[in-house]
This record gives structure tokens, sequence and C-alpha cells, in this order.
């Protein structure tokens, strides 16, 4: 009877920790706020963008409040602790901050774009890659391609921004689209690339000024990447965290209802949401 429990457990314990090791290699993308995310990829802990002020200690860039308009929903300590790989698709204040530059080791690897080389040259990073194309890391192929941050003056004014691609092993292809505008470059590198998962900024972000011309996608322009999105699921993140972003999640969610665009498709998650990404 011994031999018959123990031989019980010993399975069940063997059960428990298959779960676990295989839940830990499944990919999962973390929004931490606004931009910022963190994604278990390939085994990889990679940070996006980060973001890490506390809340009302940037500049009002619409003259409504001060920014971030809402605090972090974890400590900056996890965020950053055992990171593998910083992307940083540029360098505007609410995609890299100075909390992030003095939060994270300065040798951490970190991938940019060449836009961008002197500015952490100049912060300390001893270990910054420029990508001009692409680059193998770890498994991983981390694909740059370009990104339009507004249209026409504003774009001028707004400088080079790019979107990433990773792709690897057993791994869905996820396409990182950065702060850009739709435009037919986009959809170019959907039909290239074919993601699984397209991570856009649909917060509809514009400057004083200059407030007709959107920086990044707004509700309109995000279903117009969902209509040609081909297989992939499209998450919705840079929304209600910042004053001068003014498509929010509610009304994402309203526009996407009355497209009858369901859940499945547009995943439009919470600050500190999880999710667990497909195969």
């Amino acid at each position: 009877m011994k031999k018959v429990i123990f031989a019980m457990a010993l399975t069940l314990s063997s059960a428990l920790l298959f779960a676990q090791v295989n839940s830990k290699t499944k990919p999962t993308v973390q929004l931490v706020r606004n931009a910022t995310l963190l994604i278990d990829y390939a085994g990889k802990k990679i940070l996006v963008d980060p973001m890490l002020s506390p809340k009302g200690t940037i500049d009002s860039w619409a003259g409504i409040q001060k920014n971030p308009t809402v605090e972090l929903t974890m400590p900056i300590e996890n965020i950053v602790k055992n990171v593998d790989l910083v992307i940083v698709t540029h360098t505007h204040e609410d995609h890299f901050d100075k909390p992030a530059s003095s939060n994270l080791n300065k040798s951490v690897e970190l991938i940019i774009q060449p836009a961008d080389k002197e500015f952490f040259k100049k912060e300390g990073f001893t270990n910054a890659t420029v990508v001009e194309d692409k680059k193998v890391w770890n498994g991983i192929t981390i694909n740059r391609v370009e990104g339009k941050h507004g249209s026409g003056t504003v774009l001028e004014m707004m400088g080079k921004t790019s979107g990433f691609v990773l792709q690897a092993k057993n791994q869905p292809t996820i396409y990182i689209v950065g702060d850009t505008i739709w435009n037919d470059d986009i959809k170019n590198d959907i039909k290239k690339f074919k993601p699984d998962y397209i991570i856009v900024n649909s917060g509809g972000a514009r400057i004083k000024g200059f407030e007709d011309i959107p920086i990044i996608m707004n509700e309109m322009q995000t279903m117009a990447l969902i209509a040609a999105s081909g297989k992939a699921k499209v998450i919705a993140v840079h929304m209600d965290a910042l004053d001068h972003c003014f498509t929010t999640r509610a009304i994402l969610k309203k526009k996407a209802t009355d497209l009858k665009i369901g859940k499945h498709k547009l995943i439009i998650p919470e600050d500190g949401e999880k999710l667990t990404l497909s195969v």
C-alpha cells in the first residue's frame, strides 16, 4: 500500500513539475503601463520601452495634467529584475525616461534604432546594439521596421521611430509596431512577416498646436490595421496613461463593438495584465 501511495505521489509530483516547466516556457506579454511591456519569449525576459516615472512627475503634453496620469502597477525592481534584453523603439520620454536609465544596469543588452546611438552612449549604456535591418540574438531574430510618428511638419518634429518584429523557432511571431500612424509600410510589414500577434500603440496621441494630426494610431486607424492584420491577433496598448492620448480603452472598445470586432481579434489589456500567447 505504501508503495502504491508513493508511486501515486511521485506521478502527481512529476505531473505538477511538468506543468510548471511547461507554463514557464509559454510566451507571454505583460502590459506594465502605457507602451512598457514585459515579454517572456523563447525563454528570455525582454523589456520594451520602459517608462518608469511615478505618477505626475513629467510635465503635461496637452495642458491637462502632469504625466504619467496613473501609477505603475508593480515595483520598479520587479520590472527590471533579471531582464535579459531591453528594446527601445525611440527615446521620447514616454518610452524611455530618466528612472529607466537610472534603474537599469548600464551593461544590460539593448536593441535600439540608429537614430538613438548617441543618446544611449551619453546615458552610459555599454552594451547597446544598433539594428539597421535585423539581428539574431540568442536564437531570436529581431527585425527593425520604420515608423511614421505623425505626418507632414509634425513627422519632422517628432523624429525617427521604429517597430520591431520578433521571430524564433516554436514561438509566435510578434510585431511591436511602436509609435506610428497607420500607413502602407505597416500593411507591407504585415504581409512580409505574417505575424501571429501585433502590438499596436492605439492612444491617438496629439501635440499642442497640431490637434488635428495624430502622432500614433487612434481608434479609426487601429480598425484599419485590424482590417489588414490577416491571421494576427491585435493587442492594443499606449492608452489611459498620458494626458495627450485621446483614444481611451473605452473609446476603442466601443468602436470595436460597433464594427463587430470581438475579443478573439482585438485584445485590450489593463495595466499589469499578463497575456499568454498561443504558439
